[in-house]
């Protein structure tokens, strides 16, 4: 029997996202529907699996959320952010989509909302021949999503319906605010529902570059043999954004760039560079050589703390021409907050593949442009023999935003009767060489989520390795005053002690 229904253009059957085979039918449970990540990222991430046909025609999706609606409301509210994400390309598919929307309002906290949603999902099943397959997605703040689980779990919601049915789950950031809290939360999940039914997501490992790097690694045999400390000076990551905390005031003030970016995307990036090549590569394999990675890094203490981190707070300056202010006179902000925008930190990675080779991670608000890269700085030639030129290290830079590419650099002659080194690039970028833009990363990660792949989400035990790292911190910086606050401009590349910090080592960050 052939498991498609609908008629596929075939323009659109030549697009590399385009699925041969969709996934199984399922009831997809947007948890914080009435919110902006739904609105803003998830729905338009749903609409580009439907139209590429790597959902079910079976398929349905219910918004839950606490404010009133009725379905139809919520259809108004999600074709408005649909045709404002797609600039009305595809009109015809997104009212089809559009369509196979409904809406349930509940408390996260109540019981008896829960047993009506039970019901309502039997329906749906029924109604839709759905296989009893289940998807719950928490986009909510993540102070309900104990409540949440529990309910889950004491309305029989966790667990699949029958033999050949599924039910999972993908709880967004941040899964918890320090060790002890992220332990109480998977002590919460894992009370409720297997560690194989949750997916713990992080949406930057769904972008192409940083997939890409385990390619560009493990697929190519020239690199694999170079990426050790014999052939590597230092590691750079960078993740930097000209943005403010736009209106995300509430969240930020309790969490700050630590908390928010170093605890997760750019320690996410630090495990996959530097990580031993998994025996194979699937979920099991990848997870625990991360994790790997995570344990070898060598645990921050007061002093070192004190001596390579570094965190700042941008002030008022100028961004693309334009002044913006500082990040105390942002609405909803105190005005003497302490709280982090800027953190760069040095990190050492105890083992035989990199010790002695320092990583330097940056990441910080109202920078001076968005850069978001791992750049790989190889040592110098054991032996100049081009004697009074200045031939710089070779330089492999992974590009993960805003352009997602990657580019090599290195020496050659430079035209003229005089021998000169001048540097030079090779340049790979994704959407010249494949012809088509970059997949969403949360349209790959819940693919692979319907799927059963969990190899780009978060384990248990990675969650609080990574926190394990970042709590002492945390601890140190709380029981200590601040720099003067604020320490950067807006539009620049951050505090000058986050200089000092790479200077001292007799290196420099790369340009911004």
């Amino acid at each position: 029997m052939n498991a498609r229904t609908v008629d596929v253009p075939e323009s659109l059957q030549a697009d590399a996202y385009y699925c041969e085979v969709p996934n199984e039918p399922c009831v997809i449970v947007l948890f914080g529907a009435s919110g902006d990540l739904t609105q803003r990222k998830l729905l338009p991430a749903l609409f580009d699996l439907a139209w590429h046909a790597c959902l079910a025609p079976r398929f349905r999706l219910l918004g839950y959320a606490r404010t009133h609606m009725s379905d139809d409301d919520f259809r108004s509210k999600a074709e408005v952010s649909l045709k404002k994400a797609d600039n009305g390309k595809h009109e015809e598919k997104l009212r089809e989509f559009v369509g196979q929307l409904q809406y349930f309002s509940g408390d996260y906290d109540d019981p008896e909302s829960f047993k009506r949603l039970a019901q309502r999902l039997e329906e749906m099943d029924r109604d839709g021949q759905l296989g009893g397959n289940r998807l719950f997605y928490l986009a909510t703040p993540p102070d309900v999503y104990p409540h949440i689980i529990r309910n889950l779990g004491a309305s029989g919601l966790a667990k699949p319906k029958g033999e050949n049915s599924w039910t999972r789950i993908i709880i967004e950031k941040p899964f918890g605010h320090d060790l002890q809290s992220a332990r109480e939360l998977n002590e919460t999940v894992l009370g409720v529902f297997e560690e194989s039914q949750v997916y713990r997501i992080d949406h930057y490992l769904g972008k192409q570059t940083v997939q890409n790097l385990l390619v560009f690694r493990l697929g190519n045999g020239i690199f694999e043999p170079l990426w050790n400390r014999n052939y590597i000076d230092h590691v750079q990551i960078t993740a930097a954004e000209p943005l403010g905390v736009e209106a995300r005031a509430a969240f930020y003030e309790s969490a700050g760039a630590l908390r928010d970016m170093v605890q997760s995307h750019v320690l996410q990036l630090t495990s996959l560079v530097a990580m031993e090549p998994p025996a194979m590569f699937d979920a099991r394999g990848v997870r625990n050589e991360k994790i790997k990675v995570l344990q070898s890094i060598r645990p921050f203490t007061e002093e070192t703390v004190f001596k390579w981190v570094v965190r700042g707070q941008y002030g008022p300056g100028t961004i693309n021409g334009k002044p913006v202010p500082g990040y105390r006179q942002e609405k909803g902000v105190r005005p003497d907050s302490a709280t982090d925008t800027f953190v760069a930190l040095k990190l050492l990675v105890d083992n035989w593949r990199w010790s002695g080779v320092p990583f330097y991670l940056r990441t910080g608000k109202r920078l001076a442009k968005p850069q978001t890269e791992v750049a790989i700085r190889f040592k110098e030639a054991p032996h100049m023999v081009f004697r009074g030129e200045n031939a710089r290290p070779n330089e492999l830079v992974l590009n993960i935003q805003p352009q997602e590419g990657i580019s090599l650099s290195f020496g050659a002659k430079a035209p003229g009767g005089q021998l000169q080194i001048r540097p030079v690039r090779m340049d790979f970028e994704y959407s010249q060489s494949f012809g088509t833009p970059s997949r969403d990363a949360y349209a790959t990660l819940i693919n692979d989520c319907i799927r059963g792949d969990a190899t780009l989400f978060d384990r248990a035990d990675s969650v609080e390795a990574a926190w394990e790292l970042v709590d002492p911190i945390i601890k140190t910086w709380a029981s200590a005053p601040p720099p003067p606050f604020p320490n950067y401009p807006s539009g620049s590349a951050g505090p000058r002690a986050a200089d000092d910090l790479i200077g001292s080592d007799g290196r420099e960050w790369r340009p911004l």
